[in-house]
């Protein structure tokens, strides 16, 4: 696909892997709708890339209405690169055997899975309106998981479960989607130097690239953005939830 004028819509866009796919297609001339909290860069980022940018929090159906709507007054939706997301630890039963907050747990998921959905089904509609380009795609939809939906650690098993979740969103989403020509596409990352890994102290990060075997380092965003540029561009790739994690498989703990 040529994003040269079309829309690209990116949650959790002012900021981490959000940022650096904004950035990406930027460069290649999409026009750039950054979906973040009222909290966030958002502003400041979508005026340096050019775009807009709307406060939206992925599980409200009303503000992301209104920010897919007003995306759609940039040109026509091709693109959603969904990048907003929350961590949480959480065990199922805390070290002195109480059973761990059934509210935490539903909040994570609400956030990472229920948000995905949302954002994906109005976005959707907003590409699904659209004229086919001329090899006859409409859009594509980028999702974020986690090496965790596959591996989750102790402790991670609200999100590890709302990762997993995505996972398995990702080939019903490209079936249910594909009569609209628009295709589905995940990434899984691993341990990626984002906002939320750098709240820890510089050794613990240090231990934690150690953990990669090949290369030994943290993931760097435009990685992540690289990614999803190419699965913009390559519309053979559908379905498919794509590991970007130096080859890690996580550890218990």
């Amino acid at each position: 696909m040529d994003v040269q004028g079309a829309v690209a819509i990116v949650t959790g866009g002012a900021s981490g892997l959000g940022l650096a796919s904004a950035k990406r297609l930027a460069a290649k001339g999409a026009k750039v709708m950054i979906v973040d909290l009222e909290t966030s860069n958002g502003a400041a980022v979508a005026k340096e890339l050019g775009g807009q940018f709307a406060v939206a929090d992925v599980t409200d159906e009303a503000t992301m209405q209104a920010a897919v709507a007003q995306a759609e007054t940039m040109g026509p939706v091709r693109v959603l690169v969904h990048c907003a997301g929350r961590g949480g630890a959480l065990r199922i039963l805390e070290r002195d055997g109480t059973p761990g907050s059934l509210a935490h747990f539903e909040n994570i998921i609400r956030v990472n899975l229920t948000g995905t959905f949302n954002a994906v089904r109005l976005a959707a509609a907003a590409m699904a309106k659209t004229e086919a380009m001329e090899d006859g795609e409409r859009g594509v939809c980028i999702l974020t998981a986690s090496v965790a939906g596959y591996e989750g650690q102790i402790g991670q098993i609200p999100y590890a479960s709302s990762k997993a979740g995505v996972i398995g969103f990702t080939i019903c989403a490209a079936r249910d989607l594909a009569s609209k020509s628009i295709r589905v596409c995940t990434i899984a990352p691993g341990i990626f130097d984002t906002p939320m890994l750098q709240r820890l102290a510089d050794p613990i990060k240090q231990s934690l690239a150690q953990t990669v075997p090949n290369p030994h380092r943290l993931g760097n965003p435009d990685e992540y953005g690289k990614l999803a540029m190419q699965i913009v561009e390559n519309g053979y790739l559908n379905g498919e939830t794509i590991r970007l994690d130096g080859a890690i498989r996580m550890a218990p703990r």
